[in-house]
């Protein structure tokens, strides 16, 4: 995807750049930012915690321990491996036929990372190719779709969160297309939750910081839809008009613009697209 073809054409002034992951991810996006001379700041606008359902902690505890009996293991996000192997896993049997698929390049290098104390590397692991239009599940099916066929077994390790779906217990936003495909070629799919996501806990200074974001010369960076729930809650969405967002998937866009902000940017999720996007649109103070 060529990102500018999804900038304004003008570039702009940019005042504050406004980094919503997860902390501590949005600390060290931020950081890395303003190396390149970018005005960044970190809002973390989602909260990782442990399952809250017992549950959940039951069948996470369980495929943890029996992992390798899976054909496949689909890890949603970075927060998804993350919370899978802190809790420790059991070690890798020989023969072993597990794949780990990620949606994208961070969750990949978390993958690898993950397994090497198993003796496991980058061969068990499938992607999206590089230069994929989008790092997501949908383009992470062509790279996959032959492992599947009728009696395999898919794990669907995930987060749960207040606005998530549950479908068959496994699935959650963006994962229905991928799961209906893996039922088609007669496979059998299980969820597994790792985490929980929630809305956090907002100081004083991180709503001055909001207020003062939602102006022109603002530029809010989403990476995932579920970070625009505590601003449409403490705002209404004529007040985010003013402000931009640069989303890194369609899906982020489209509930930005229901969130109510003016100016929509699109761009893939990884640091250096994300670098080029704003190169493109906007100067630096």
């Amino acid at each position: 995807m060529d990102t500018a073809a999804h900038l304004p054409g003008t570039r702009h002034r940019l005042e504050r750049l406004i980094v919503t992951r997860p902390a501590p991810e949005a600390q060290a996006w931020a950081d890395a930012l303003r190396t390149e001379g970018w005005p960044a700041q970190a809002l973390p606008l989602i909260e990782i915690a442990p399952p809250a359902d017992e549950a959940d902690r039951a069948t996470l505890r369980h495929w943890r321990a029996h992992w390798t009996q899976a054909d496949a293991i689909l890890f949603v996000s970075g927060a998804a491996v993350t919370h899978f192997f802190e809790g420790g896993v059991a070690p890798a049997s020989a023969p072993l036929r597990t794949r780990f698929w990620a949606p994208g390049p961070g969750t990949a290098r978390l993958l690898a990372q993950a397994i090497e104390p198993l003796g496991l590397g980058v061969a068990q692991i499938d992607a999206p190719p590089a230069d994929a239009a989008q790092f997501d599940s949908e383009h992470l099916w062509p790279v996959v779709s032959s492992q599947i066929g009728p009696g395999r077994q898919v794990l669907i390790v995930r987060g749960t969160s207040a606005q998530g779906t549950a479908e068959a217990g496994v699935a959650g936003t963006g994962r229905d297309w991928l799961i209906r495909q893996c039922t088609a070629a007669g496979a059998q799919v299980q969820g597994c939750v790792a985490y929980a996501r929630r809305a956090p806990a907002l100081s004083t200074a991180d709503r001055d910081l909001i207020d003062s974001a939602a102006t022109a010369h603002s530029v809010w960076l989403f990476s995932s839809s579920e970070a625009l729930l505590p601003l449409q809650n403490l705002q209404p969405a004529p007040v985010w008009a003013p402000a931009s967002a640069l989303v890194t998937h369609p899906r982020i866009a489209t509930a930005a613009g229901q969130a109510g902000f003016g100016q929509i940017y699109q761009t893939r999720p990884a640091l250096a697209d994300v670098v080029r996007a704003l190169e493109s649109g906007w100067t630096r103070p």
